[in-house]
């Protein structure tokens, strides 16, 4: 069904008709429940936070009460990603995006300054989010307030001496 078709087929709608159709899908389906449900209660600070421990989790998981062992990190870019595309989708503000855009690469830098990684997968991962956030940044216009962070990022390659960490020069040049 096009768009076009959808109108003409809701404007032949009552109200009831529409309120009972939107009712069904909101119980039908989990992703209107949770848009409807961020729209009308965003709570942008708390799902911010909730994000980033679920964030950190990936690189520095929580050791289970009466557990023997630690789990080990898992280090997957893909748990930020399906976070941020889930923000873009309900319609976050931008400055939260880029926040949580910039704490995954942050959190992965801290897991670096404590741990060897190997996985020339990872640097090539925290690159191409680096510049998903920075292009992000520029396209919304709010480059001046994450500028210093963006810095410090191409700075923490440079000083935990990332064999990539002139592919990060280049992205941050662009900005310059």
């Amino acid at each position: 069904m096009s768009k076009r078709d959808l109108k003409k087929y809701l404007a032949e709608l009552n109200k009831e008709q529409l309120e009972e159709q939107l009712i069904e899908l909101y119980e039908k389906f989990t992703p209107v429940k949770v848009y409807y449900d961020f729209v009308f209660n965003p709570k942008e600070d708390k799902l911010l936070q909730e994000s980033k421990v679920k964030i950190s989790h990936e690189y520095f998981p929580v050791k289970k009460p009466n557990a023997k062992w630690r789990p080990r990190a898992k280090m997957r870019r893909s748990v930020a990603q399906k976070i941020i595309k889930h923000f873009i989708m309900l319609g976050v503000d931008s400055f939260v995006i880029a926040d949580i855009m910039l704490y995954n690469i942050e959190i992965a830098q801290t897991y670096s300054s404590q741990n060897h990684i190997k996985y020339e997968l990872f640097y090539k991962s925290i690159l191409n989010s680096f510049e998903q956030a920075v292009n992000f940044v520029i396209s919304n216009g709010i480059l001046n307030e994450f500028k210093s962070r963006i810095v410090e990022i191409q700075q923490q390659t440079i000083q935990q001496k990332w064999k990539n960490k002139y592919d990060f020069e280049v992205i941050l040049d662009k900005i310059d």
